[in-house]
C-alpha cells in the first residue's frame, strides 16, 4: 500500500501556536502512522494557486517556541467567492472547484485545517464536496463554538494584560485615565479577562454596549474615592447602547471581513476628556496581540489539538473539529461550527467576578445582575 498523505494549511490571521500545531501534526504522523504531510502555503490561496511543500521532520525541528507559521496565511481568499474583475466589472467567482482538484492531484487522503471560524467555514463547504476535513481550532478572540479555549488566546491574553500592567504605571504617575484597546472582533473574552487579569477599572465589552454616563461615573468615583487615575480596557467591537461599532477601515476587495474595527477607545477617549476634563490616552494594541512566541499553555493546547487531529485521520473520522471540553480532546461535527460565533454569555461567571472587585462594565449594575438571574 501507498503512503498515506495528508495535507495541512493554516488560514485566517496568525497567532502563537500556528508552529506548534505545524510540528505535532508532521512529528506524530510521522512517527506513529507513517504519514507523508503535504504542507499548503498560505491558507486556501495555496489550494488554488497550487503551491505546497512536504514537510518532514526535520523541516519541523525547532518551531515549537517560534510564533506566526511556517506555511504563510491568508485571510482574504475564498474559494467559494474570488474577486475578479473581468471587462473592468467586479465579479464573485466560485472557484472550489480547483481546490478539489488540488486535493485530488497531491493523492490527499485528508486535509488538516488550522484556522477559525471562517476557515473552518470554508473547510466544511468543501467537505460538502467530498474532501476528508478535519478542523482544529485557532484564535485569539477565543470565539469558536463547541470548545472551551482555542490555541493562541492565552498567549494574546498574556501579552494585553502585560500591557495593562505597564500602563498603570504611567497612569498613576500621570493622573491620567488610559484607554487600552484588545482585539476579539463582536466576542469580550480578551478583553474581559485580560481585564480582570491586568486590574482593570472599566471594562468595555461588545455584549454589554456600554453607557457613556456609567463610565464617566465610575471615574468620577474613583477620583472621589482619592484614585486619580483609571485604566479602560476597550473590546474593539463594543458600542455605545443604541449606536454602533466604530469601523477602521471598508475594504470592498475584502470578501472575508470588508469592515475592519478599530478605534472605538478614542471615541470613548474623547467622552471622557469632554465630561471630565481629564488627560486621556489611548493605546491600541492591535498585531502586538498576534506576535511573539506562544505562552506554554498554548504550546500544549496546540500539540495536543495536532495529535489528536492525526488520530481523527487515522480513525477516518472526518469533517470533524478537534475542540477542548473539559480536560478531554473531543471530535465535534464541523458543521456545529460553520458561520457561528461563540459570545461572552450574558450570565458567564466572569461577570459576575468583574463586579465582585469593583470594576465597572460601563452599563448599569443591575442591568448585569438582571442578565445574571436570567430576567
Amino acid at each position: 500500500m501507498s503512503k498515506q498523505r495528508i495535507g495541512v494549511l493554516t488560514g485566517g490571521g496568525d497567532c502563537p501556536g500556528l508552529n506548534a500545531v505545524i510540528r505535532g501534526i508532521v512529528k506524530s504522523a510521522a512517527n506513529r502512522f507513517g504519514y507523508e504531510v503535504i504542507g499548503i502555503f498560505d491558507g486556501y490561496r495555496g489550494m488554488l494557486e497550487g503551491n505546497f511543500t512536504i514537510l518532514t521532520s526535520d523541516k519541523v525541528s525547532g518551531i515549537l517556541t517560534q510564533g506566526g507559521t511556517i506555511l504563510g496565511t491568508d485571510n482574504k481568499t475564498n474559494p467559494f467567492g474570488v474577486v475578479e474583475h473581468v471587462n473592468g466589472e467586479r465579479q464573485v467567482v466560485d472557484k472550489s472547484d480547483a481546490c478539489v482538484d488540488f486535493y485530488n492531484d497531491l493523492g490527499l487522503d485528508a486535509l488538516i485545517a488550522i484556522g477559525g471560524d471562517g476557515t473552518l467555514t470554508i473547510a466544511g463547504k468543501l467537505a460538502e464536496k467530498g474532501l476528508n476535513v478535519v478542523g482544529v481550532p485557532k484564535t485569539i478572540d477565543n470565539d469558536l463554538m463547541e470548545t472551551d479555549i482555542t490555541f493562541g488566546f492565552d498567549s494574546a491574553r498574556t501579552t494585553a494584560t502585560e500591557a495593562i500592567d505597564k500602563l498603570h504605571t504611567t497612569a498613576q504617575s500621570h493622573h491620567r485615565v488610559m484607554l487600552v484597546e484588545v482585539m476579539g472582533r463582536n466576542a469580550g473574552w480578551l478583553a474581559l479577562e485580560s481585564g480582570i487579569a491586568g486590574g482593570g477599572d472599566i471594562i468595555l465589552l461588545p455584549e454589554f454596549p456600554y453607557h457613556i454616563d456609567e463610565v464617566v461615573a465610575a471615574i468620577r468615583k474613583r477620583h472621589r474615592f482619592g484614585k486619580k487615575f483609571s485604566i479602560v480596557v476597550v473590546s474593539e467591537g463594543t458600542y455605545p447602547e443604541g449606536g454602533h461599532q466604530v469601523y477602521r477601515k471598508i475594504v470592498e476587495e475584502d470578501t472575508s471581513a470588508p469592515a475592519r474595527l478599530g478605534g472605538v477607545s478614542n471615541v470613548v477617549a474623547d467622552q471622557i476628556e469632554e465630561k471630565l476634563g481629564i488627560e486621556t490616552r489611548v493605546t491600541i494594541l492591535g498585531h502586538l496581540q498576534r506576535g511573539g512566541t506562544p505562552t506554554p499553555f498554548d504550546r500544549l493546547l496546540a500539540t495536543q489539538f495536532a495529535i489528536r487531529a492525526v488520530e481523527l485521520v487515522d480513525e477516518r473520522k472526518f469533517n470533524h473539529m478537534v475542540a477542548l471540553q473539559g480536560n478531554k480532546m473531543v471530535p465535534v461535527p464541523i458543521e456545529k461550527v460553520m458561520g457561528k460565533q461563540r459570545n461572552v454569555p450574558k450570565d458567564h461567571y466572569l461577570l459576575k467576578v468583574a463586579l465582585s472587585v469593583g470594576t465597572s462594565l460601563g452599563v448599569p449594575m443591575e442591568k448585569v445582575v438582571n442578565e445574571q438571574v436570567g430576567t
